[in-house]
């Protein structure tokens, strides 16, 4: 008889994805989160990038994302994808630093593409330390519970 009293039961509702999975994922996909510090705080906003070999690429203006990642190199960043009854998540740590010169002309052979057309001269790389992504099988428990018809 199978033990059932140790048998986790959302085992299956979590998969770690492999590194490799964790790229392609991060590859497919154009838009994210970045998370860096800024005079003691913890900022998030959404960027543009593309990836590079094993690092990600975005370009930014003047202002506190700029001003964030150079005063403290450290950064995290995440992409999510939530579709029909799965989700994705990667989440990647390392450093930012800026590209200049010969090394920011890397941006023009990447699919670094804004979403607004304000303009963005500053081409800033993450090399990755850490990456880690995980798919969910979603069960969304609520969904079960709601009546079939509402009440009239």
């Amino acid at each position: 008889m199978p033990d059932t009293m140790h048998t986790d039961p959302f085992s299956n509702m979590v998969q770690e994805l492999h590194p490799e999975q964790s790229w392609g994922f991060l590859r497919e996909r154009e838009f994210g989160r970045l998370a860096f510090h800024l005079v003691g705080e913890v900022h998030i906003v959404p960027i543009n990038y593309a990836v590079d070999g094993e690092r990600l690429v975005f370009m930014t203006a003047e202002g506190s994302k700029l001003f964030g990642v150079t005063s403290n190199s450290d950064v995290a960043f995440e992409v999510d994808e939530v579709s029909g009854d799965h989700a994705t998540s990667v989440i990647c740590r390392g450093r930012a630093h800026i590209l200049e010169g010969q090394a920011a002309y890397v941006a023009e052979r990447l699919p670094v593409r804004p979403w607004v057309g304000t303009p963005k001269t500053v081409v800033v790389a993450i090399k990755v330390d850490e990456i880690s992504g995980r798919r969910f099988t979603l069960s969304r428990p609520w969904l079960r519970d709601l009546p079939a018809d509402p009440p009239v």
